[in-house]
């Protein structure tokens, strides 16, 4: 399988957007971060959103769909359905999906899959760009504590991501189908196991992310897993590098988080905004609830509006001349673009001699 850069970034295929950014104009965005669900299943002992309390509120399907159609008449180029809770918890997930390709935007979801049954997978696989399973242990006892759920929802998961891939090989979609586990010293001992599971079942890869401590959350993990065992499982995993199969270790990911940011400032918020199931928008993941960090509502404003709003430049203002990026959340989702954007906008010597 091709390099899907999970462990960098994509900027560098949408020069002519990060062109006018670097003109001082102002662009929209590229890709959407959205929660259908403020709640879910199931209580993910590393969860990044405990903090905001799994409220059972769900966005509303016209505003929604309105507000998507807008997005892609602005050249937003994609969406994935994530975020607070669990996105299949709202009963239109599959109409979401189906709207978004059709206004001609790029879908994903990431998930926790109990709930993507064979009757939902046949409903969206053929509009979606990629899926990601969240799957935390290789064994169901495991699974069940740090998922903080029945041990029978594993085997749910298992089966319902081997009727995903049956039904994307029968119907020849192009959806990628994966997995993700958050490596903590519980799980780290299973991971081959669930490596070996998924490329039986046929999936395309299995990503190995660090557990990353949000700023808002009360998580913790039991101890720091040493560099000796993760470059001991990285070595193992290597033996997955051939076939249609493939594990992301996302190495640069485990040994950055001590480093100190490459950039002084974040310049990536001009690309990226997230929408919560309330109908807010904020800037990004690590700030989700807090209002100064919330250019508006789709409720009351649309897209356009917020936006182009004096609320979001107030933000933005804030943003550059007041954040500390060293007390920001490590490992955020726009780290590595804000090393590149950081670097274009400093250039260092001789960018000349190519």
């Amino acid at each position: 399988m091709e390099d899907l850069r999970i462990d960098s970034h994509k900027l560098l295929y949408h020069t002519e957007r990060v062109h006018y950014w670097l003109k001082g104009k102002d662009i929209y965005p590229i890709y959407v971060e959205i929660s259908p669900s403020g709640t879910c299943n199931h209580r993910c002992i590393f969860c990044a959103f405990e903090y905001l309390n799994y409220k059972p509120q769900f966005i509303n399907k016209d505003v929604l769909k309105k507000t998507l159609s807008e997005m892609a008449r602005c050249q937003v180029k994609s969406v994935m359905f994530s975020g607070e809770g669990e996105p299949f918890l709202h009963k239109d997930m599959p109409d979401f999906i189906a709207h978004a390709r059709r206004v001609g935007l790029d879908v994903a979801v990431a998930i926790n899959g109990v709930l993507f049954t064979p009757n939902i997978a046949r409903q969206c696989l053929g509009s979606l760009t990629w899926i990601k399973v969240s799957i935390n242990a290789g064994t169901k006892k495991t699974y069940a504590k740090i998922h903080g759920c029945r041990e029978e929802d594993f085997d749910k998961v298992i089966s319902n991501i081997k009727a995903a891939v049956r039904i994307k090989k029968k119907n020849k979609y192009a959806c990628t189908i994966g997995a993700q586990i958050v490596l903590l010293p519980e799980n780290i001992q299973e991971v081959i196991k669930l490596a070996d599971l998924l490329k039986n079942i046929g999936i395309d890869y299995l990503v190995v992310k660090p557990f990353v401590k949000h700023l808002m959350s009360s998580h913790n993990i039991t101890r720091e897993l040493t560099k000796k065992e993760l470059l001991k499982l990285e070595n193992k995993l290597k033996k997955f590098d051939r076939g249609n199969f493939k594990v992301y270790f996302r190495a640069h990911s485990f040994f950055k988080i001590k480093q100190p940011r490459a950039y002084k400032k974040c310049l990536g918020l001009s690309f990226f905004f997230e929408i919560t199931s309330n109908g807010n928008i904020y800037t990004c993941g690590p700030f989700l609830g807090k209002d100064n960090f919330c250019y508006g509502n789709i409720y009351k404003n649309s897209f356009v509006e917020i936006w182009k709003g004096q609320k979001r430049k107030r933000i933005l203002n804030m943003v550059a001349t007041k954040l500390d990026v060293r007390k920001c959340m490590k490992n955020c989702r726009l780290d590595e673009i804000n090393k590149y954007l950081w670097e274009l906008k400093h250039l260092p010597l001789h960018v000349n001699f190519i």
